[in-house]
């Protein structure tokens, strides 16, 4: 008996995917376990933590679902040790919902005093499904704000440049306590369906970000682009100064551990910040679970000397 045309388009999909995860992992794959902090660093990790669906009880993605990964998503939180966590999809989304639930923010700010969210705000005013949490010893918020990757930039919630649902950009900028010096990180999701849409957005990220590079800036850049290492989105942003770190391996894996393809979460950084070190990957579970279907990617830094 011939297979089914869906069992074939599923097999052929799948083998499109390992060679396409083949070819943009290279060999080898990023560290997966994070070494000792070195004094006068500051860490960074970018983690899409997957929105929760508030109108669903049971399931994937479900408020009963949350409730099993809530305890592990606070284990990896603290597994990362970091100065700075760029959050995304950190949404409870209900359709007609006023955006004033947020399930996993409330909770992860609840058990970790250490930590303050910044891009965050009155959802009216502030889209805060992509906060930046920050280690309240060692940094000190100066300003926030957020743009969508549309044709309307400063319009809250527009959607994006081919109508589909909102994509943006939030970003806050920080003084470093210990060094003095001041920095901005740019926190963003690029739309994953759609090649033109992260091609825009990607194009008005450089715009928004340039002006700071030539201003002499420290800039970090970090989130989910959808993207792999060559494509178009990342050497858009690379072209403004922006040098983006080598994560070898997966970042996305599908809720099950399936490492196929290559890493779509990055960071990149100005020269004014040196990588000290090479990016990780924690490809692991945590508590017996997977909280979420992406795993976290984290990069120490150390401002250069002026």
């Amino acid at each position: 008996m011939s297979p089914k045309p869906e069992t074939m388009r599923r097999i052929f999909t799948a083998a499109i995917l390992l060679l396409v995860g083949l070819g943009a992992t290279g060999c080898g794959s990023s560290p997966t376990t994070l070494p000792n902090r070195i004094p006068d660093t500051l860490r960074i990790a970018t983690y899409n933590v997957h929105y929760i669906v508030l109108g669903k009880e049971t399931g994937a993605w479900s408020v009963g679902d949350w409730e099993r990964r809530k305890g592990p998503l606070n284990t990896a939180f603290g597994a990362l040790d970091a100065d700075i966590v760029s959050f995304q999809e950190m949404e409870s989304f209900s359709r007609g919902s006023d955006g004033g639930v947020n399930l996993t923010l409330d909770w992860l700010l609840e058990k970790n005093p250490g930590y303050a969210a910044a891009a965050v705000g009155d959802w009216r005013e502030f889209p805060s499904t992509q906060p930046i949490f920050y280690r309240k010893s060692r940094l000190k918020l100066l300003q926030q704000g957020w743009y969508f990757f549309s044709d309307t930039p400063d319009i809250i919630y527009s959607p994006t440049y081919n109508g589909s649902y909102p994509a943006f950009a939030s970003w806050a900028r920080f003084e470093d306590l210990e060094s003095g010096n001041a920095f901005t990180v740019v926190n963003m999701h690029f739309e994953f369906k759609s090649f033109s849409n992260r091609t825009k957005s990607a194009a008005l990220v450089a715009e928004r970000t340039a002006p700071l590079i030539e201003a002499g800036e420290h800039v970090l850049l970090a989130g989910d682009l959808n993207a792999w290492h060559g494509m178009q989105p990342l050497e858009t942003l690379e072209q403004i100064g922006l040098n983006f770190l080598p994560v070898r391996g997966t970042t996305y894996h599908m809720n099950h551990g399936i490492n196929l393809m290559g890493a779509i979460d990055h960071i990149a950084h100005t020269e004014g910040l040196q990588a000290v070190g090479e990016p990780v990957v924690l490809r692991q579970k945590f508590d017996g679970e997977w909280p979420t279907d992406h795993y976290p990617v984290i990069a120490d830094f150390r401002f250069s000397i002026n």
